[in-house]
């Protein structure tokens, strides 16, 4: 299963951006949904996480400010970004697990390629 994000982009401090991301594949079934990011010398780290059944949660430095969401007909995630700051500067990776088809069916956990966000003050 192969993850695409798109996106990212330059924006001054107090923007939004919008991230989506779409899975691709013989795809059974999505769980949950999550974003993360890696700021340069930093461990990554969990931004938002939607299951199935649209349960979130969220790092507490974004709560209020950013909203995942996901459209299972399209099996593609998105993460809306307000009020952005200098610190949300980022390569943000979106993560999806499930189920899908080979022969039988199989477990997945998969990244996608990281997309660049980055925030001016």
């Amino acid at each position: 299963v192969q993850l695409q994000a798109s996106g990212g982009g330059l924006v001054q401090a107090g923007g939004s951006l919008r991230l989506s991301c779409a899975a691709s594949g013989s795809i059974f079934s999505i769980n949950a949904m999550a974003w993360h990011r890696q700021a340069p010398g930093k461990q990554r780290e969990l931004v938002a996480r939607i299951t199935s059944g649209g349960s979130t949660n969220y790092a507490d430095s974004v709560k209020g400010r950013f909203t995942v969401s996901r459209d299972n007909a399209k099996n593609t995630v998105y993460l809306q970004m307000n009020s952005l700051k200098p610190e949300d500067t980022a390569v943000y990776y979106c993560n999806a697990n499930g189920e899908y088809w080979t022969t039988t069916r199989r477990t997945f956990s998969s990244w996608g390629q990281g997309t660049q966000v980055t925030v001016s003050s």
